[in-house]
């Protein structure tokens, strides 16, 4: 638990300010949650809707800034939910993901239906283009984007994850639709491994390549990892081009699996300036396939 403290106290240091919180409405009246509603904004242009999701014992404000989104969505014109998880035992916010992070307390808390009621509330008051509705989630919240994406592909473009990985047992993940995913973990990240592991509970969790193996499977991609030979610099801890590109191949259009390791990077990297341009270029290249004209539904 140490290393989730720790990882937290490094977050703060790196981050200040706050989002102005609104004020929320029925069905989330006890669970509010930060909106940003980019400069320019305009209702007869419906806006893509980014959904972030913080780590363990962090919180949703602290992570927008960390991740540099809030300025990224007035220049890219998306729409930026921030929403938090609940308190457990130790007051510390959490998300129930999958059985390895980190409902510890085994609340049952219900956060599917939550972040649906976010993304409902959300589209009824503003013009969100359903084909642009995308989760992007760190450790704790990482698990949770992998949990909602298995449990409601139908609703998800594509999701960016850094430090947290899909269920271990992939009879939890069924998703009924192709969901993009784009993979981000640091080699040496000492809180949720690399190569994978197990959680304090005893509930284990796979690796960041058997990760992107498992979408790849879920998305019907009939090809294999590779080296794209991209590398680039997002880690101002770690000198030159740290961060090192795979993707799969053969997948079905319009949907991309990818693995981007950051090679020395920990589990809360200090990003440059070029990170959010980056994970939002990759959410911006993955509109879901099928046009809708309304919000999906919860299946």
């Amino acid at each position: 638990m140490r290393r989730w403290l720790a990882s937290l106290v490094v977050i703060l240091a790196m981050v200040g300010g706050a989002l102005v919180l609104p004020s929320s409405a029925s069905p989330t009246d006890n669970r509010p949650y930060g909106l940003k509603v980019p400069a320019g904004y305009d209702a007869r242009h419906p806006a893509p809707l980014v959904v972030l999701l913080h780590g363990y014992t962090s919180n949703g404000e602290t992570q927008a800034r960390y991740f540099g989104l809030p300025a990224l969505a007035d220049k890219a014109g998306f729409l930026l939910a921030t929403p938090n998880g609940t308190r457990d035992l130790f007051g510390n916010r959490f998300w129930n993901g999958t059985d390895a992070c980190c409902d510890w307390f085994r609340t049952g808390v219900d956060d599917v239906a939550y972040i649906d009621a976010v993304i409902d509330e959300i589209a009824a008051g503003h013009s969100v283009d359903p084909a642009r509705v995308f989760l992007v989630g760190h450790s704790n919240g990482a698990f949770m984007s992998h949990r909602y994406a298995c449990d409601r592909s139908s609703r998800v473009a594509a999701i960016v994850t850094l430090a947290g990985q899909q269920w271990k047992d992939q009879g939890n993940c069924r998703p009924s639709s192709p969901v993009s995913e784009l993979q981000v973990h640091g080699r040496n990240d000492g809180t949720v491994r690399y190569e994978g592991g197990s959680m304090p509970n005893g509930a284990v969790y796979p690796g960041a390549v058997e990760t992107v193996d498992d979408w790849a499977k879920q998305n019907g991609c009939k090809g294999s990892l590779a080296p794209t030979g991209r590398e680039f610099d997002l880690d101002s801890a770690v000198n030159g081009d740290e961060t090192v590109e795979e993707a799969y191949s053969g997948c079905p259009a319009g949907t991309d699996v990818l693995l981007w390791t950051i090679e020395q990077g920990s589990h809360v990297p200090a990003f440059n300036e070029h990170w959010a341009e980056a994970i939002w270029a990759f959410m911006a290249n993955h509109p879901k396939a099928a046009n809708r004209s309304s919000v999906p539904s919860r299946t």
